[in-house]
């Protein structure tokens, strides 16, 4: 019974679009579903988010992919590590998130209570 939320955000850390998944699915499977239909300089992303078909969706798009590689990737990818630290402003929405009791406790059963909640909450965020 976990759920795992997908977060983009804008250069100022407000959301602009949120995804929901099962928790124990990976990352990089709504990836693709996060960043279409943006055009953003730059996709900033934890490693997680490392894989090839996804950096050639970013590099199509005409954006600059800024995300570590893992530790077991044969090549490694360079990246700029000072774009990177950029990546705090998610995690901050994140924490924002959390301070609203029943996104953090997970009170509700239903997906579509939950999601309902935490997009509340996140006009909230987006609102202050």
């Amino acid at each position: 019974m976990s759920t795992k939320i997908h977060a983009a955000t804008d250069a100022l850390g407000n959301p602009v679009r949120l995804l929901f998944g099962p928790g124990q699915r990976n990352d990089i499977t709504r990836a693709h579903e996060l960043i279409d239909g943006f055009e953003p300089e730059a996709i900033i992303a934890d490693k997680g988010y490392d894989a090839d078909h996804l950096r050639e969706t970013v590099l199509a798009g005409q954006a600059k992919p800024v995300i570590p590689p893992k530790s077991n990737r044969r090549t490694p990818i360079d990246y700029d590590k000072a774009l990177y630290k950029e990546r705090n402003l998610v995690e901050r929405f994140f924490n924002k998130l959390k301070q609203f009791r029943r996104v953090a406790t997970r009170y509700d059963k239903l997906l579509a209570n939950y999601r309902g909640f935490v997009i509340l909450a996140a006009i909230t965020i987006l609102l202050k």
